[in-house]
């Protein structure tokens, strides 16, 4: 039986990445400042580290699924040079206004709807009273407490130093 765990949930854009507009490109990636230690620290502490991020440039047609996909391969290797690595990357596409008629619908997992926290939350053994976002949009943190969990706003900084300061004051009962 596995143990349940802590989460750290992370927005991707503007949280783990400089949020460049619908980011789908090796070459327009560029990670947060701190953000591969922040991830390194808490799969050190044992706690899963999700992504929760919404993709709607795949609805806009502006990438596809496989464009995302292969984004998300290279992030993982290059968090895995720094002794890192994310559990999983939950991801929405869909957008009721998108171009591509696959995608264009309103999704549960779309934020600030809590549908991809939820997934996770069902996917492994999360203890979810001990877990938090962090994101940098207020649908983001809509998103958390629709989850019953806590939420955090990243406005910009080094991510590392945000997410251990995060951490003390939730153990310290700021529960976001």
């Amino acid at each position: 039986m596995n143990k349940h765990r802590p989460a750290l949930f992370l927005d991707r854009d503007g949280v783990i990445n400089i949020d460049r507009g619908y980011v789908s490109r090796i070459e327009d990636f560029e990670f947060i400042e701190g953000a591969a230690e922040t991830i390194a620290a808490f799969n050190q502490r044992g706690w899963y580290v999700f992504i929760v991020t919404n993709q709607s440039g795949i609805a806009r047609n502006y990438y596809t699924e496989d464009d995302m996909h292969a984004l998300h391969d290279w992030m993982q290797a290059r968090l895995a040079e720094k002794g890192a690595h994310i559990d999983r990357i939950y991801f929405c596409p869909f957008h009721e206004d998108g171009e591509n008629l696959r995608y264009r619908k309103d999704s549960f997992d779309r934020k600030p709807k809590p549908g991809m926290l939820l997934r996770a939350m069902a996917d492994f053994p999360v203890k979810r009273e001990a877990s938090f976002l962090i994101g940098d949009k207020e649908a983001d943190i809509e998103a958390a407490k629709a989850a019953s969990v806590a939420g955090f706003l990243f406005t910009g900084g080094n991510l590392a130093t945000f997410a251990e300061w995060t951490l003390a004051s939730f153990e310290d009962g700021n529960r976001g």
